[in-house]
């Protein structure tokens, strides 16, 4: 059975940039001949378009998860790593791309229309891009920025100028079947049409498209029955046609009630009060229908409307309301402002802008808010005690510490960037003139190691062997000048003589 799917919960993931490499070149010759690691791919992005030939979501009902590729790491011989392949996800026209809690992200109305979902991450630096004239051999890579996930509803809401509006088995689907080439299900019960049908319809040299949605009954803004199904499907519908039935059998069921029930609805659900309409009293072709529609039409000059009495089993009047409805159609273009191409703004941030900005949260942690902070700190290597001290040169310079001390951070406090947390220490000379001595390693960061370095252990080892020398030493010195060594417990060393 064909399904039809108009809202549905996506799990993006975009890609993952690739890592940067160290590497040093190294030839017969030539030993050291200088950092040559590339830099690492970017990730792939995920991203909507709307395509003419998809009509539902029904493909992400089944396949939610949405992954496009990671970028490729770096290589020696300054060899970059490719990026990751992006992912195009066709979507029908009319597609509304909101956060879970309802913020409306976009509204992706006209064929083409594209919106990125998710942004890859960027490829980490080599040690080759990171050389500079102080550090002319970087002993550490940048790592791959993560790609964004996020979790986005897609809900379908249909694209149609005339929206035919009505009870169950009022006749709709019967109307859109005889006056375009759409073949909804129809049948005597009901609720037959359970999801919307579009049909586009000829009048003249006018052309237009019809939706026929599920049936309205009294408390449909509120949920009841296919009430929000039907309502959503109608918003952008430029004309509504109260689709009424005349040769009900329903007690307490006439076309006057049935306007009003109907229009009671539209305004709770709101939004739909400036819609032209029209009303069509069907069924015309049963006797009691033609005469309860000749009784009815001075009542239903209260509202205003234009009224066409039809009949879509022998096609009576069909003619009429098809050019009624494209006379509708065509005047509300007519209204519509004439679209300008798009303009393309460009916002440069301001001259004292600094990129970041620290806020105290409630903890007492100082929380440093910024996408360089943020995107430098999931790019380092916490492994590498140089990456570390570039990351504290780099916030340095970009004003995080002196912004830190106006904001009241005191040494060993928490300070948090994105995921990472830090004891800050203002005792490192960040962002000043400093050479490294060796790869992989930063002496500022000495100080603040609780450890011992190999060279302390070191120092510490030949200071606890110094007094044993030193005895060992002196004895010698005592050695009598026969030039027998001296053993432990002969007279010469002082002890007892053996028996």
């Amino acid at each position: 059975m064909a399904m039809f799917v108009d809202r549905v919960v996506l799990h993006l993931q975009a890609g993952n940039g690739g890592h940067g490499c160290v590497s040093i070149h190294r030839e017969k010759f030539k030993p050291f001949g200088g950092p040559d690691g590339g830099n690492g791919g970017h990730g792939g992005d995920v991203t909507l378009v709307v395509d003419p030939a998809v009509h539902t979501l029904l493909d992400f009902h089944f396949r939610p998860h949405i992954k496009a590729d990671n970028g490729k790491g770096g290589a020696g011989s300054n060899r970059d790593g490719a990026n990751g392949k992006g992912l195009v996800i066709k979507v029908p026209n009319g597609t509304v791309v909101q956060t879970p809690d309802g913020e409306v992200l976009a509204d992706l109305v006209g064929v083409g229309t594209v919106y990125e979902a998710a942004k890859g991450g960027r490829g980490g630096r080599g040690n080759a891009s990171l050389a500079n004239a102080k550090r002319k051999a970087p002993g550490f890579a940048e790592l791959g920025e993560p790609g964004d996930a996020y979790d986005l509803v897609l809900e379908l809401k249909s694209v149609a100028d005339v929206g035919l509006v009505g009870f169950p088995s009022a006749g709709k689907s019967s109307l859109i079947a005889v006056i375009s080439a759409a073949k909804p299900k129809i049948a005597d019960y009901p609720f037959t049409t359970l999801v919307p049908n579009l049909g586009v319809v000829q009048a003249g040299e006018q052309t237009f498209t019809v939706a026929d949605v599920p049936g309205l009954i009294p408390g449909a803004a509120t949920g009841k029955g296919l009430g929000l199904e039907f309502l959503r499907h109608i918003e952008r519908c430029a004309v509504l046609v109260h689709v009424v039935d005349t040769a009900t059998l329903e007690p307490g069921r006439d076309p006057v009630a049935d306007i009003r029930a109907l229009e009671a609805e539209l305004a709770a659900y709101g939004g739909l009060a400036d819609r032209p309409r029209l009303v069509v009293l069907n069924k015309i072709d049963v006797p009691d229908g033609r005469d309860l529609a000749e009784i009815v039409r001075p009542d239903l000059a209260e509202f205003g409307w234009p009224v066409h009495e039809i009949s879509a089993a022998t096609r009576e009047g069909l003619r009429e309301l098809v050019f009624a409805m494209g006379a509708a159609v065509q005047a509300h273009r007519e209204a519509q402002p004439v679209l300008e191409p798009t303009r393309i703004v460009l916002r440069p941030p301001a001259v004292d802008e600094a990129g970041f900005r620290i806020v105290a949260a409630d903890d007492g942690v100082f929380e440093v808010l910024g996408q360089k902070p943020r995107r430098w700190v999931l790019q380092t290597n916490f492994d590498n005690d140089e990456a570390i001290g570039y990351l504290a040169d780099r916030l340095a310079r970009l004003g995080v510490e002196e912004a830190l001390a106006k904001a009241g951070a005191t040494p060993g406090c928490t300070v948090r960037v994105g995921p990472r947390e830090f004891d800050w220490q203002p005792a490192v000379y960040a962002g000043v003139e400093y050479t490294p001595t060796s790869r992989g390693v930063d002496s500022r960061l000495d100080e603040l190691d609780p450890r011992e370095s190999a060279a302390q252990r070191l120092a510490a080892r030949k200071a606890r062997r110094r007094p044993f020398e030193e005895q060992q030493a002196a004895a010698v010195d005592a050695t009598p000048a026969t030039g027998a060594p001296a053993t432990v417990g002969s007279p010469e060393s002082g002890g007892d003589a053996a028996g």
